[in-house]
């Protein structure tokens, strides 16, 4: 798998975009749950930087994945509280 994954022209973190596809797939309802979110974030949070696309990945996954409430919130604020430290 190349780390990139380009989608409608755009360039987005093909690791991340594997991750979100494997919580999403086969067990439960296909929300990212909690423990889902915590799992994407580590996967943010992993080269302890947070690139253009990285944040372009963030929001893709944010917009065209369905989350239960409880987990966006929880990834948006702690993605913020992290990203304004780098």
């Amino acid at each position: 798998m190349s780390y990139y994954k380009t989608i409608d022209g755009n360039k987005y973190d093909g690791e991340l975009l594997e991750l979100a596809d494997s919580l999403t797939s086969g067990a439960g309802d296909g929300r990212i749950s909690m423990a889902d979110a915590e799992k994407i974030f580590e996967g943010v949070r992993d080269g302890n930087s947070y690139t253009d696309i990285e944040k372009d990945t963030v929001a893709y996954i944010r917009d065209n994945y369905k989350w239960t409430d409880a987990a966006d919130e929880w990834f948006r604020t702690e993605v913020r509280k992290w990203a304004a430290t780098k």
